[in-house]
């Protein structure tokens, strides 16, 4: 049973105690039996029938749990029964006895004949009054005749001497045919005299039945032994005698008529007249109450002995509710614990605080289920920990520059990391599923790690190699964004076996080394050009020397022709001689680059100082800056920076001197920009970079050139050295920038782009 239904029976029961004992003190008073009777039975109706739509409430319950078969029903069912037969019989046997007892004995305190004495008594009363208020009417008319008359002037007169005479004479009034006072007189000066003005409806009697007479006051005497209407005059307390005359028309010696007047004499009853009626109608007027009130106070024994009865009922079902619940309620605790456990609910169920073997039954599956939720919650620590682990895991390949693959083992692609698309410019969703030898652009990729781990498995079938659990190795891929004559990603791949579910897979791990081994070229054409300065210029002078002094020696002693040939001769060897020291130059520039020294420098004031040799000023300059101000001082070497910028211009006049004229195309241009950057650096903090882009609209840079730019001897012109960009790179990187090379999406030329990251103390921002 709920909390909900307990209160409404305790409330329910508590409220009919109290109407039971309001009937019980009303069967004393029947006054207020009489008041209050429909009041107390509606509400007593009410009551009940709140009760009784409770214990409906509860057996409708019960039935639905008994047909659904829930646990502990039918024992819930046999308890109700059991209680509701003991509370019901003996109290509608007690019921019966007491209903049969109130009915006979309230019909028999009615049978002594009380009644006629009572009527008797009143009758004798009435017949007194009736005598007093004739005896007033024959007052009344000897007045009337005496006024009638004598004439005017003397009704004052009669009237107090009237008063004054007569005993008991309250006053004595004369009122026109409108109610209008006349002439008066009282005994007292004390009270109202217009209350004591005759109605008209008392006028209109005393016309026609030639008086009006009635008793008055006395609360409720009058109306009880005289048959008379009740009027405002009825407000007197003390019984009075009330007596209304049409006085006789009166003509004046003049032959006038006077207008109809009437008199009204008011009297009191005699005392002991009206003090012997009060007692007797007193006494009749209670003894009717009673009479009246013997059925309704059967119907409230009656209603209140079945209040009773059903109060019996309601406790006792109730209480078979409350005790069943009590008893089923660990019982149905554990069912709905084990179906909650069954369903992977361990919360804890509510524990019954008994001492008996119900509550620690109850107690102890509560243990049960606290133990077996602590090791849930261990598993679901561990798994949360694993998920963490595997997530960390792939956040940590996928942040991974190099690239992961997973195989399974007849090379089918299962998994991979970000940079795999990345480095090998391939969808993942095309190669998924597949093998790599079957992908466009794998073949020689998917062949290599497939011949790779072919020849791990031999030479651990073999028995050589037995500790070493991996493979390593350089594999050449084609690019597949690049043309035929570009160079090949070089890729250091690695790969191992894994255990995978369902068997054992490959596990492949490359990067994309090609920067590295462009940086080993650098060094190595460094080296190349160190020797090659050292052996190579060390001959020139010599060959050079010699060629002139054979000119000098033989030119007075050959004829015109052999003196033509013979100079033409020597001046090609001095050429190519010169050209050889200027290339052996440039070789040792390359390899011996001084140490950058780094200053605060202003490098849109540099950039001005270098744009004044290539721009004149006039409208027709080909070169345009665009130079940020407020730009931040760098750390930085005024002379190799200067050489940077006119190895980049120059190049970059070169590029557009070789760009074929087309009719309509745009004016050649060379944008020089400089400006501030703003990152977020490792701490977190907001740091500041320069930047200086050299961006012009030629054709841009070949795609062979593209990937190999910043390698010595990689050029495009039929006259360089391609040890421009290499030596633009390596002063960069001396500086602690960065460089990058590009072409324009849309084909219309290339951009330089120098990031400057080291600036000058003060300019810091963290």
């Amino acid at each position: 049973m709920s909390t909900a239904l307990r209160y409404f029976f305790v409330i329910g029961g508590a409220v009919v105690s109290i109407l039971l004992f309001l009937l019980a003190s009303a069967s004393d008073n029947s006054g207020f039996f009489d008041r209050y009777y429909a009041w107390l039975l509606g509400l007593n109706a009410a009551v009940a029938g709140a009760l009784l739509l409770l214990v409906a409430v509860s057996l409708f319950r019960l039935y639905a749990r008994y047909k659904s078969g829930k646990f502990g029903s039918k024992l819930m069912t046999r308890l109700v029964l059991l209680f509701a037969a003991v509370g019901v019989l003996p109290g509608l046997v007690i019921f019966l006895v007491s209903v049969q007892f109130v009915s006979h004995s309230i019909e028999s305190w009615f049978n002594v004949p009380v009644e006629e004495a009572l009527e008797s008594g009143i009758n004798l009363s009435r017949a007194g009054l009736d005598r007093a208020l004739n005896e007033l009417s024959a007052t009344a008319a000897r007045t009337t005749q005496r006024l009638a008359a004598e004439g005017d002037g003397t009704e004052r007169v009669i009237l107090a001497q009237l008063v004054k005479e007569q005993p008991g004479m309250q006053n004595a009034i004369i009122v026109d045919a409108e109610g209008g006072l006349v002439v008066s007189a009282r005994a007292s000066r004390s009270g109202n005299l217009s209350a004591d003005l005759p109605t008209r409806e008392m006028m209109a009697k005393a016309k026609s039945d030639d008086a009006y007479g009635a008793p008055e006051g006395g609360n409720e005497l009058r109306s009880d032994m005289i048959d008379a209407p009740v009027n405002a005059q009825d407000s007197i307390s003390q019984l009075r005698l009330r007596v209304v005359m049409a006085i006789p028309d009166h003509v004046r010696p003049n032959g006038t008529q006077l207008a109809p007047r009437y008199l009204q004499l008011i009297q009191l009853a005699p005392a002991q007249l009206a003090a012997d009626g009060e007692t007797i109608r007193s006494a009749y007027s209670n003894y009717k109450e009673r009479f009246v009130a013997r059925v309704g106070l059967r119907k409230m024994y009656i209603v209140t002995l079945t209040l009773t009865l059903l109060l019996a009922v309601f406790g006792a079902i109730a209480s078979a509710f409350l005790i069943a619940s009590d008893l089923a309620q660990p019982l149905l605790l554990l069912a709905e614990g084990t179906r909650a456990v069954a369903e992977g609910d361990l919360s804890p169920r509510p524990i019954v605080a008994t001492s008996d073997e119900l509550g620690t039954l109850t107690q102890s599956f509560n243990t049960m289920t606290r133990q077996l939720s602590d090791a849930r919650s261990a598993v679901e620590r561990n798994r949360a920990a694993l998920q963490n682990a595997k997530a960390h895991l792939e956040s940590v390949l996928a942040n991974m520059s190099a690239g992961v693959m997973v195989l399974d083992h007849e090379f089918h692609l299962i998994s991979f990391n970000d940079s795999v698309e990345r480095i090998l410019q391939q969808a993942g969703v095309t190669m998924i599923g597949r093998k790599l030898d079957e992908v466009e652009g794998m073949q020689e990729f998917g062949a290599a790690i497939v011949a790779a781990f072919a020849a791990q498995s031999a030479q651990s079938a073999a028995g050589r190699n037995l500790q070493r659990l991996h493979w390593q190795r350089q594999i050449e891929v084609p690019r597949r964004s690049a043309s035929l004559d570009d160079n090949d990603l070089t890729l250091l791949t690695r790969g191992s076996r894994l255990p995978i579910e369902g068997g054992s897979g490959y596990l492949v791990v490359f990067d994309d080394i090609s920067d590295v081994i462009s940086a080993q070229r650098s060094i190595a054409w460094g080296e190349v050009a160190r020797r090659l300065a050292h052996e190579i210029k060390n001959p020139l002078t010599p060959i050079q020397l010699s060629a002139e002094r054979l000119q000098m020696k033989l030119e007075g002693k050959l004829t015109s022709p052999d003196v033509e040939l013979l100079n033409k001769g020597t001046a090609t060897i001095v050429n190519q001689v010169a050209a050889m020291k200027r290339m052996v130059d440039d070789f040792r520039d390359y390899a011996r680059t001084p140490p950058a020294v780094l200053q605060p420098l202003d490098l849109n004031a540099l950039v001005e100082e270098i744009l004044h040799l290539y721009v004149s000023g006039e409208g027709d300059d080909i070169i345009h800056p665009q130079l940020a101000a407020g730009l931040p001082l760098v750390m930085g070497d005024a002379t190799q920076l200067r050489q940077v910028i006119h190895n980049l211009l120059q190049n970059a006049q070169d590029a557009m001197a070789e760009q074929p004229v087309v009719d309509g195309a745009a004016r050649p241009r060379i944008d020089v920009v400089s400006e501030a950057i703003h990152y977020q650096g490792a701490d977190g903090g907001t740091r500041t970079a320069v930047r200086l882009a050299i961006i012009d609209n030629g054709p841009g840079f070949a795609p062979k050139i593209l990937a190999r730019a910043f390698e010595p001897y990689v050029t495009s012109k039929s006259r360089g050295t391609g040890l421009g960009l290499a030596m633009v790179k390596k002063i960069v990187d001396e500086h602690g920038g960065r460089i990058d090379i590009q072409n324009h999406v849309d084909g219309s030329g290339a951009s330089v782009l120098i990031l400057l990251l080291k600036l000058a103390p003060t300019t810091h921002n963290t």
